[in-house]
């Protein structure tokens, strides 16, 4: 039987929090990327943030088939950061791990990333991952996990994706998503501030499905998020986040050019 820590975490268990909104289309398929995960250690928490199709009903109907899937309905539409703080504090598991509900995971994801945890030591870590399309066609893309991100090296650009993301509660006290936009940046940002380093799995464990109307493909957008970021959350002064932005925007462009 498994034990309670102090803490009141399961351990052994991962928490994979998956918020909703509208993903009727692609959430069966999300969850079932989960379920078929060769760790059997997993619960499902879908917080579903008051969808208008029937996302809702169909966690429902999830959660009737399988005992592990946890159904959270939200309210009032509150965002995805509320919909994620709303998972983690119904969380039991000792470790946390993030899907958004139209990603997929690789079958041994979960399996090989808390085997990299263990054997490590490590409070947070993140895999390489890949990109799919609407019909889920695996595309010719891919982000190589690094080695180790410091605090210093997250200011530059986010380095991790969330739905790549596992982390130890023995070992990170809190975890809490603030309501802005790149709000799993400005996570990592806050558990790393403290010297908690990230560590990365160099193999392909994750699916993002790109669409073309995507929030992260807007750049002009992404760099007025990030610079309330580097000003506002991690209240940097002019100089420091000036140099840290300006790195940011060369990055971007050098990819901008790469990709023509």
């Amino acid at each position: 039987m498994v034990a309670f820590n102090e803490k009141n975490y399961i351990d052994g268990l991962v928490s994979v929090i998956i918020p909703v909104y509208n993903s009727e289309k692609f959430l069966e398929e999300t969850v079932d990327s989960v379920l078929k995960q060769t760790y059997n250690e997993i619960e499902i928490i879908c917080i579903d943030d008051k969808s208008t199709d029937n996302s809702g009903k169909l966690i429902d109907s999830l959660s009737s088939k399988y005992k592990n899937i946890i159904p959270i309905h939200l309210e009032e539409n509150s965002g995805v950061a509320t919909a994620r703080n709303v998972g983690i504090e119904n969380a039991n598991g000792r470790y946390i791990a993030f899907l958004d509900s139209d990603d997929k995971w690789k079958e041994e994801k979960i399996e090989k990333q808390i085997n990299f945890m263990k054997e490590n030591d490590y409070a947070f870590t993140f895999t390489t991952y890949s990109f799919i399309n609407e019909n889920s066609k695996i595309l010719n893309k891919k982000v190589k996990a690094k080695k180790e991100v410091s605090y210093k090296q997250m200011l530059v650009h986010n380095r991790i994706s969330c739905l790549t993301v596992v982390i130890d509660r023995y070992k990170v006290d809190k975890i809490n998503m603030p309501k802005i936009r790149h709000e799993d940046y400005a996570t990592w940002l806050n558990i790393m501030r403290d010297g908690t380093n990230a560590y990365g799995l160099d193999e392909d464990l994750a699916l993002y499905r790109s669409s073309g109307d995507s929030l992260s493909g807007n750049k002009l957008k992404a760099a007025k998020w990030t610079w309330n970021i580097l000003r506002n959350v991690e209240h940097l002064n002019i100089v420091r986040a000036s140099a840290y932005f300006t790195v940011y925007a060369s990055v971007n462009v050098i990819k901008h050019f790469i990709k023509r």
